[in-house]
């Protein structure tokens, strides 16, 4: 099955900080027909990489079977990571980056590897704040699904 996903890390505004996340699961049945799943999380304020990272790991860990994904995402740090192989040279160093810094938010991560293994996902970077069609996407669903009722109780430290 292929799915596409819609994540924002910010998605719902605060002015004390970054919000709560949201993400759209999209996929056509052999039907034809068009199903949506909307995830999201409440406030909690946090940074905005930990968020966009909870919109991906939910969204994937969303899926009861393994899923051809495509993943449109506007962090360019989350994309980067997998496209440029960073967790790669992550995991060969011990979850250390540069000249031995630690990778901050190393739990995410790792349960972001874990969500991601069944599937082939495809990181798609969706440039923010500049009219590109698909970050549009990624905003306007995954503010949906953060001011939606289908709230996810997760935690976020």
């Amino acid at each position: 099955m292929q799915v596409k996903i819609y994540t924002d890390g910010a998605a719902r505004g605060n002015p004390d900080g970054p919000g709560g996340y949201g993400a759209v699961l999209e996929y056509v049945d052999p039907k034809g027909t068009l199903h949506t799943k909307e995830l999201s999380q409440g406030y909690k304020k946090t940074t905005n990489n930990r968020m966009e990272l909870m919109a991906v790991i939910v969204a994937l860990e969303a899926l009861n079977r393994p899923c051809e994904v495509e993943l449109y995402s506007d962090s360019k740090y989350v994309v980067d990571a997998f496209n440029q192989h960073w967790i790669d040279s992550w995991l060969k160093k011990g979850w250390k980056r540069g000249k031995n810094e630690p990778v901050k938010n190393a739990d995410l991560w790792k349960r972001l590897l874990k969500a991601k293994e069944p599937h082939q996902v495809t990181f798609i970077w969706v440039k923010g704040h500049d009219g590109h069609p698909q970050n549009e996407r990624c905003d306007t669903l995954a503010t949906t699904a953060a001011d939606g009722n289908d709230l996810i109780d997760d935690t976020i430290q």
